[in-house]
């Protein structure tokens, strides 16, 4: 068993705990009582932190819609796709006509990135995170 300490991904108080990993398999969450926010304890979203890690659900791959079936593409081709739409959203109903919404499940830094690209690329304060729900 190796132990790894980590950040939980739910919200801002700054959780701590161990990702208990068997192999190359994440097999569980170990709670850090060294940490003063959570002292050894976690919510019910930080305990089940690391179930979406090998659901066999998770996307691994872009997907795109042809002819009306999602078939796998490649990032480029899909975040082409993606700005390309949304740019012509931006221009033809206005930087208010666009939300994003971000993720748990990325670090902080993906967060703050994306609040940014949000606000300087498309103009928007329309910007929201799952985890404040």
């Amino acid at each position: 068993m190796k132990k790894t300490r980590t950040i939980c991904p739910f919200c801002g108080c700054g959780c701590n705990f161990y990702l208990v990993s068997e192999g190359d398999r994440v097999v569980g969450i170990e709670p850090s009582p060294a940490n003063p926010v959570n002292k050894g304890m976690l919510c019910v979203k930080g305990w089940n932190a690391y179930e979406f890690i090998h659901s066999p659900e998770r996307l691994t791959t872009p997907l795109v819609r042809k002819q009306g079936k999602l078939t796998k593409t490649s990032w480029d081709e899909a975040l082409k796709i993606v700005s390309e739409r949304l740019m012509d959203i931006k221009n033809r109903h206005g930087s208010r006509s666009l939300a994003f919404l971000s993720s748990a499940k990325v670090t902080n830094e993906e967060n703050y990135l994306f609040m940014k690209m949000a606000r300087a690329v498309f103009g928007t304060n329309n910007v929201d995170h799952c985890a404040r729900l």
